[in-house]
């Protein structure tokens, strides 16, 4: 009873997690979606190019939430916190209650973002335009793919439950550099930075996204690094030495 409670938690926490993830996507573009990061769409149409941000309410609840995202998400990913939260939270659904705490701190964003959709800048050539959106959803390909490429389903807790339902335990992480990762260690924060700075109309709102979000992930990165050395030892440091940390480039030798 209790390995079939704790697959269907981590299956649900999934659904959320994908449908967040998607609701993401349009939320940053701006497209297929309610309230994009400028607000309604008519709202967007009906901004001021040259308004100025009506307070500095819409600066502090927007930097509170990235704030907010970043703290959960660095220190409920560190190993400390771990050992101690796997006390209070069984490890088997561990990984899904982190994926699940994400997605409502993510859907808290969206409904309680504030938009400031005066402009940066806009690009009105059709066919840079088409060259920026493009970037924008090579971005999100560049994310998904990355996480396949790793392990997407131990990723966001699916591997563990249905491991745990199997009656099985998980094996020690190997290191392994598939495809992207042999040009850039961290290809997932690559092609989310992408698709956060591809935007043919950059609004100050956006911009704010896109900086808050980019300085979470520097700060993660250093983080991660460090782990990631301890764990695999001289073997991810050979890797540090001759794959770049986040633009993809020819590795050295």
């Amino acid at each position: 009873m209790q390995r079939t409670a704790y697959l269907l938690y981590g299956v649900i926490a999934y659904a959320i997690f994908f449908l967040t993830f998607l609701y993401l996507i349009g939320f940053v573009g701006g497209v297929f979606v309610p309230k994009g990061v400028d607000g309604a769409a008519a709202q967007t149409a009906a901004a001021e190019p040259g308004e100025p941000a009506r307070s500095g309410v819409a600066w502090a609840v927007n930097l509170g939430l990235i704030t907010l995202f970043g703290v959960q998400h660095s220190v409920m990913a560190r190993p400390w916190f771990k050992r101690r939260w796997t006390k209070v939270v069984p490890w088997p659904i561990e990984r899904s209650t982190f994926v699940l705490i994400t997605s409502l701190i993510l859907i808290l964003m969206f409904w309680q973002w504030r938009p400031m959709p005066q402009h940066v800048w806009i690009i009105e050539a059709p066919a840079w335009r088409a060259l920026v959106w493009a970037l924008f959803a090579l971005g999100w390909a560049v994310v998904l793919l990355a996480t396949f490429l790793i392990d997407h389903f131990e990723l966001f807790g699916l591997k563990q439950v249905w491991t745990h339902y199997k009656g099985r335990e998980l094996g020690r992480h190997q290191f392994r550099t598939p495809f992207l990762y042999k040009f850039t260690r961290h290809p997932l924060y690559f092609g989310f930075l992408l698709a956060f700075w591809a935007a043919p109309d950059m609004s100050v709102g956006r911009l704010v996204f896109a900086l808050g979000f980019s300085a979470y992930i520097i700060t993660a990165l250093a983080f991660e690094e460090r782990d990631l050395a301890h764990y695999f030892g001289d073997q991810y440091r050979a890797y540090m030495a001759r794959v770049s940390m986040l633009i993809p480039l020819p590795p050295r030798k």
